[in-house]
């Protein structure tokens, strides 16, 4: 009776083993072939385009094109170069800024150019008639989109703040431009709290350079927030065909972390 007992404890202990050797062993069928596509990059080939001759941007997902923790270092520019062209004002508020009150932590949309580490996709209209609207799909925090109206029209004269702006696109041969103004104050540029005011008037320029890179040219006008223009460049590359947006569900006001006493947000006060 020992010998049994000993004999079903051991084979208790080995089933876990057993069971994640099996597990492992199993794996989906392509799976191996879903890695390799990522160790190689991204894909390689001429650009896809409409039928129209305009390059196709909707013909996958896309990751990168933006900053996450830095936009200075992801934007090509040299450490503290960005800094140095800061408004006294914006530069009080960047320095009470950490990264416990980030607004993305909290839910809330990521503003322009950021992005983050999930795929986002663009979205064209293209019929038998020209293309009226355009959006950009992004996984992360509650689903965001942004709208960018295709059909000519020029910005409102008055407008509502909010966090994406109203956003005008254009063609210039095989760049997408887009102009944007409306924005709230409320973004980051990164999580280093680099700010801007409403006053921010943005331009960029989306450019397929082939099948998978895209190049996205950033430049920002904001006299309440920066001394000068300025401009940074980014590079987006196109998911494994495998890949597609994933459901992401965040609720306002969610926090990361220990629970603390919210701070109330502060504003650039005019020079």
């Amino acid at each position: 009776m020992r010998k049994i007992i000993l004999g079903f404890a051991t084979a208790a202990l080995l089933l876990p083993l057993v069971v994640q050797q099996a597990s492992t062993q199993a794996a989906p069928p392509g799976q191996a072939t879903i890695a390799a596509g990522r160790r190689a990059g991204p894909p390689t080939g001429p650009i896809p385009r409409l039928p129209d001759g305009t390059p196709d941007l909707g013909d996958g997902v896309w990751l990168g094109g933006g900053p996450v923790d830095d936009i200075e270092e992801a934007g090509g520019l040299k450490k503290g170069e960005l800094e140095a062209l800061l408004l006294p004002s914006a530069r009080a508020l960047m320095a009470t800024r950490d990264v416990t009150q980030e607004p993305h932590n909290r839910c809330l949309p990521m503003g322009t150019p950021r992005v983050t580490p999930y795929p986002y996709r663009f979205v064209q209209n293209y019929t038998h008639r020209k293309p009226t609207h355009m959006f950009i799909l992004h996984e992360g925090n509650i689903h965001s989109y942004r709208q960018i109206f295709m059909d000519g029209r020029k910005h409102p004269a008055d407008l509502d703040p909010t966090w994406y702006g109203h956003s005008i696109g254009s063609w210039e041969k095989d760049t997408l431009v887009i102009d944007t103004v409306g924005y709230n104050d409320k973004s980051w540029f990164d999580r280093r709290g680099f700010p801007h005011t409403e006053q921010m008037h943005t331009v960029e320029r989306w450019t397929r350079l082939d099948k998978g890179r895209m190049e996205h040219r950033f430049t920002l006008d904001d006299p309440g927030a920066y001394t000068r223009p300025w401009t940074v460049t980014f590079m987006a590359t196109l998911s494994p065909p495998t890949d597609d947006l994933m459901e992401y569900i965040c609720q306002e006001n969610n926090q990361y972390g220990v629970r603390t006493t919210p701070r109330a947000e502060k504003t650039i006060k005019p020079n």
